[in-house]
């Protein structure tokens, strides 16, 4: 009875035991338990074998004295036990090793998101100093500008005050003057007395020294007119510093710092409003339309000498009319066109359009041309260029040859050059000598890269933040800095009138 009694308690802890340990390894094989109560579990199985193992010890050694018979039985089922058991413990540290590589594997991937993280904050702060630097050298730069208008301002101040006197002592000595001529008057009709030529020695002597501090003061004011230029000019330099510094800026990329000048052209227009030229349908180009009595900007049909009719849109200005050739304004016409498109013309002529090669050489061989440029920054400042040129046919790939002629910028187009079009499909060994970005591809008299292309990409400036010089439409001088524009018009205009007769 006791022996049953026995193996029933010995088979229950078994039970017992093996039950706990499966149901560890279903948690484990489940992997849904956090790495805490898996640590929990392994300490409380851990704590609970022991306590089960050494139970039936205990009770297998008292059952050692009753009979050899029990005891073989009871030594296998402590094997089958420490089996079980020992099977479990491998399987709970094969998922405990799994567990530990899975977090280091996290660990990881944490440790190289903050690499990245201080990484991307170091050159954040590298920028910020080095913005922090570039205002600096602003707001110094602004401090003396101003020190600078300061001292103008006073030096102004001094000029008006010496003006001012000297407006006195004139009113004085003509006052003075006034009665020397009276008495001087006098003594052309009576012999003046002692006391009288005496008089009018001092009278001399007072003008005389009169005089002379007026040369003084004019002197005084010749230096001072001479310190204010010298000021004027460290001024300039100043703002050409200033405009260095912010060079990829809007500020830079414009035509401030210079002065404005009213728009005027250099090219002497001959008075002939008043004949009145007569054609048989349509007139050769927009300055003979306009001596023909038709002298408002607009759309109008022309045909030159040799070739068809065709549109153009005439621009009236300084007492004539000239041919539009080109006109860009907002960016609204790709201008990244193909040779054929260069050629025959583009876009709309009350808005951006590119007027075509085969057009404009038929113009131009009726005579003497002269092409004027047109440009505007994004300030609204306006500068012009006018060049001699001769524009070769299309055997020639419409070679092109300038020679300026007078301006408001300075020169950026090559002079006495031989210039061939190209475009993106057509002569490419123009440009790839060079090895030229994309920017430079536009349909353009390319002769190298970051030259002028006024039929490049059309980029506005952003309000904020630092724009690529290398992208935009833009006038670049051989020696100088990049002029951003907003908009340019190129327009022709015969030299001579005589040419159409």
């Amino acid at each position: 009875m006791k022996r049953s009694i026995y193996r029933l308690n010995s088979s229950t802890q078994n039970s017992h035991t093996v039950k706990t340990i499966r149901k560890s390894l279903c948690i484990l094989n489940n992997q849904s338990v956090a790495g805490a109560e898996i640590m929990k579990i392994i300490l409380i199985f851990l704590f609970i074998a022991p306590l089960a193992l050494s139970a039936r010890a205990e009770k297998d050694f008292s059952a050692l004295d009753s009979a050899a018979s029990p005891e073989t039985k009871s030594r296998f089922a402590m094997l089958d036990d420490v089996r079980i058991l020992a099977n479990g413990l491998l399987q709970l540290g094969h998922g405990l090793k799994d567990f530990v590589h899975k977090t280091k594997g996290q660990m990881n991937d944490i440790f190289q998101k903050l690499y990245i993280f201080d990484k991307s904050f170091y050159e954040l702060s590298l920028q910020t100093n080095e913005i922090k630097e570039e205002e600096e050298l602003l707001r110094q730069t602004t401090a003396r500008l101003q020190i600078n208008n300061e001292e103008i301002k006073n030096l102004s101040q001094e000029m008006n005050l010496k003006i001012e006197d000297l407006i006195q002592n004139k009113i004085q000595l003509q006052e003075k003057v006034w009665g020397l001529e009276d008495k001087v008057t006098k003594l052309a009709i009576t012999q003046p007395t002692v006391q009288e030529t005496n008089e009018i020695s001092s009278l001399k002597a007072f003008v005389e020294r009169q005089d002379n501090h007026i040369k003084q003061l004019l002197k005084i004011v010749e230096d001072q007119h001479a310190q204010l230029d010298k000021q004027h000019n460290q001024i300039m330099e100043l703002e050409d510093k200033l405009n260095h510094i912010e060079l990829q800026e809007l500020a830079e990329n414009s035509f401030t710092g210079e002065h404005t000048e009213p728009e005027a052209t250099p090219f002497y227009v001959r008075n002939s409003t008043a004949v009145t030229y007569k054609y048989e349908g349509a007139a050769p180009d927009c300055t003979a339309l306009y001596h023909s009595g038709i002298q408002t900007s607009g759309t109008y049909t022309i045909k030159p000498n040799g070739s068809e009719a065709f549109d153009v849109y005439c621009e009236t200005k300084f007492g004539t009319s000239w041919t539009v050739i080109q006109n860009r304004v907002d960016g609204s016409l790709d201008f990244n066109q193909t040779w054929d498109a260069y050629v025959k013309g583009f876009g709309d002529l009350n808005e951006e359009f590119w007027l075509g090669l085969n057009k404009t050489y038929s113009i131009t061989q009726q005579g003497d041309y002269i092409l004027r440029i047109e440009l505007q920054d994004w300030k609204d400042n306006k500068r012009y260029v006018e060049y001699a040129f001769d524009l070769g046919g299309p055997e020639t790939d419409y070679t092109l040859q300038l020679s300026r002629i007078s301006g408001s910028i300075p020169n950026a187009l090559p002079e006495q050059t031989e210039l061939r079009f190209s475009t993106a499909d057509h002569d490419m060994a123009v440009i790839n000598n060079f090895n030229c970005p994309e920017n430079y591809l536009g349909g353009w008299w390319h002769s190298e890269c970051e030259e002028t292309n006024l039929n490049g990409k059309y980029v506005a400036p952003r309000s904020k933040g630092r724009l690529d010089r290398s992208k935009g439409l833009y006038w670049k001088p051989k020696k100088g800095r990049y002029y951003l524009l907003k908009s340019t018009k190129i327009m022709i205009h015969p030299t001579d009138l005589k040419s159409f007769d």
